[in-house]
Order: C-alpha cells, then sequence, then structure tokens
C-alpha cells in the first residue's frame, strides 16, 4: 500500500515555474497612478503562460487588475501597463502581484512604495 503512494506523488506532475515581476515603475496622474510592470514566465503557449498581475494595497485588497489575454514565449521577459489606479488616501506602499493560467497567483508579491 505505502508502495502505491509514493508511486503517486513520485508521478504527480511537478509545478511549473510562477510568474515572476521583475520591474515595476510607477507615476502619478493626477488622482490616479499608472503601474508599468516587466513579467518573467517561462511561457509554453496556449496552455500556459503568465495571463495576468494585480496591484493591492497593504491589506491585499484588489486596487487594479491588468489581465493578459495571450502568451509571450517569445518576449521574456515582458513589460505591460495599467493607467487609473486609485490609491487610498495615505497609502504610502502597495503591492503587485503577478499570474498565470496553470499555478494561479505567485504567492510573493512585490511592495512598491509610492513616491
Amino acid at each position: 500500500m505505502r508502495y502505491l503512494i509514493l508511486s503517486a506523488v513520485l508521478a504527480a506532475p511537478a509545478f511549473a515555474d510562477p510568474a515572476v515581476i521583475e520591474n515595476i515603475s510607477t507615476r502619478q496622474n493626477g488622482d490616479t497612478w499608472r503601474f508599468d510592470v516587466t513579467i518573467r514566465h517561462p511561457d509554453t503557449g496556449w496552455d500556459h503562460y503568465a495571463d495576468g498581475w494585480r496591484v493591492l494595497d497593504m491589506d491585499g485588497n484588489e486596487l487594479g487588475m491588468r489581465v493578459l489575454h495571450h502568451p509571450h514565449e517569445t518576449e521574456q521577459p515582458f513589460t505591460r501597463s495599467l493607467s487609473g489606479v486609485v490609491i487610498p488616501e495615505g497609502a504610502t506602499q502597495v503591492q503587485v502581484q503577478a499570474r498565470c493560467n496553470v499555478d494561479g497567483w505567485n504567492e510573493i508579491t512585490t511592495v512598491v512604495d509610492l513616491n
């Protein structure tokens, strides 16, 4: 019985590399912010690719999300922007989190200081 359980564990697929944020630049425009986020992910095509990133407040509430509508197998890393993000008054930091369509949200977020 132990052999069967061990075999099932060993035969389970390994998790792929998560979508990783390599760089973030921000710019305030009036009452909103623009985020330019550079992501690296080993996209393999439509079956497995980085499909989004989001801006969170420090409590984990979503402030904005950028959906990525296609794979970027030949463009790594790649940068995409999101404008119009409203940051709560008094906030000095936010988090940015990347996602892929297979593994979901990366558990690691990148903290951004807002100047």
